[in-house]
This record gives C-alpha cells, structure tokens and sequence, in this order.
C-alpha cells in the first residue's frame, strides 16, 4: 500500500508536533509545516530520532509566496497529499481588556494566521488533496468557537471571552461546512476539531488534558475511513454544538 503524506502545520512544538507524532505512528509520512526552515528540521529531527518518518518545510500561513512555494514543493517532491491538518495559530487578546476594547490591530492579526490562512493554505493544497484517493482535511479550531455555548449562561466559556481569537474560530467552523457543502460527494472530507483545554505554551502550561490526548481528535479525524463525516466540529468523538 502507498503510505500516506500528511502536512501539518505550526507543527514544530506542542499540539502540532504531537499530531505530526501521532500520525507517524500509524505509518503516515509526516510534513513539518514550520515558519522557518531550522525549526522545522530540527522538529522533523525529533521525530527521525524517535524512528518516525518526517521532514520539514518552510510555509508561513500569513505568506502567500510561502504557502505556493510549499504547495510547489510537495507537489515536486510527492505528486498528491493525503492529510492537511491546518493547525497553525494564534492567540493575542489581551485578558485585561473587555471584547470592545481589544485593539482593531489584535483583531487583523488574529485573524491573518486563524482564518485567513488556514484558507489560504487550504486552497493552495486542494488540488494536490484532490490527487488522493481518500483526502481529509482537519482545521484545528476550538470550543471557544462555538456560538451556541457563549450564548448560554449555564455553559463552561459562558464568561471566557478572548473575542478576536473566538470569533476567529467562530469563523474556522463556518468555513468548514461552507468547504464540506463543496467537497460534498467528492473522496476529500474536512472537518473542525476541539483539541481540549490543553496544557500548551498558548495556555501558558494550564489546562485539563496532556499534548498526546490534546492531539488525539485531530489524527482521529485525520484518518477516517469513507463512511467518516464531513463538516462536522468534534471532540474526542463527541460532536459539539456551532
């Protein structure tokens, strides 16, 4: 069989070099999607050195000469990609300040690497995920995203409001059924993902879950079979509310 080739994205630390792991450990080929090259090779090291298949390129989400040079690359290099997990993101807001007093700069940047460039990455790698037999897309978004929960009071974000980098997820899951409404019918299925409330340096090392089960819902999704879905938001099997 023809091993699969994943591309992941902010996958030099964290949750996305846990998902890079987790993939290389079901005998995918893993791409590491750093901003920088170094880093990417050095990450891409952690998993050679681990036995795991994996290599590094230089694609920056913000970039749009750095995403087509990534996409020419794995074209060059593979021909197809079979995995894209757009996990790349950012979380700027600062907690001091009400939602209506959040710079309108915090707002633009969060929304540059959160929406604009998990799209912008998405569609410069469709074709080369339209080559494969069976593709799957993963857009690592969040519960914070989720309307239906910050709009009820007895809900656990009821009170967590960080609006640039929510609404930015907000936006990742309505983007999600719009591409899953398009690539309905066709061999390619993407879908949202929570990962948890992970203990990451974006969290500044709180959280409920470890990186290895904070990985988990994206290689889950990452890996389903034709009978999977498409366009839905999930965490670790459980479907959750837009």
């Amino acid at each position: 069989m023809t091993r699969k080739i994943a591309l992941v994205t902010g996958a030099t630390r964290g949750i996305g070099l846990e998902t890079a792991r987790q993939l290389a450990q079901q005998d995918v080929h893993v791409i590491i999607g750093a901003r920088t090259l170094d880093n990417g090779a050095e990450a891409a090291r952690v998993l050679k050195d681990e036995g795991f298949d994996a290599e590094a390129i230089a694609i920056d989400v913000t970039d749009a000469a750095s995403i087509a040079a990534a996409a020419q690359e794995i074209e060059r290099t593979h021909g197809r990609l079979d995995i894209l997990v757009n996990n790349a993101g950012i979380l700027l807001d600062d907690l001091r300040k009400k939602p209506s007093e959040q710079p309108l700069e915090t707002w633009r940047t969060t929304f540059d690497t959160n929406l604009f460039g998990l799209i912008a990455v998405t569609q410069a790698f469709l074709p080369l995920l339209h080559k494969s037999s069976a593709a799957r897309i993963v857009n690592v978004s969040s519960l914070l995203g989720s309307i239906a929960l910050h709009a009820d009071p007895a809900s656990p974000i009821y009170d967590f409001k960080v609006p640039a980098y929510n609404v930015s997820k907000t936006a990742v899951n309505a983007w999600t059924v719009q591409l899953a409404h398009e690539l309905r019918g066709s061999s390619v299925k993407v879908n949202t993902v929570h990962p948890g409330y992970v203990k990451t340096d974006m969290n500044r090392g709180e959280g409920e879950l470890d990186i290895p089960e904070g990985a988990k819902t994206s290689v889950d999704l990452a890996l389903i079979d034709a009978d999977g879905p498409n366009g839905g938001f999930f965490h670790l099997g459980q479907v959750l509310p837009w």
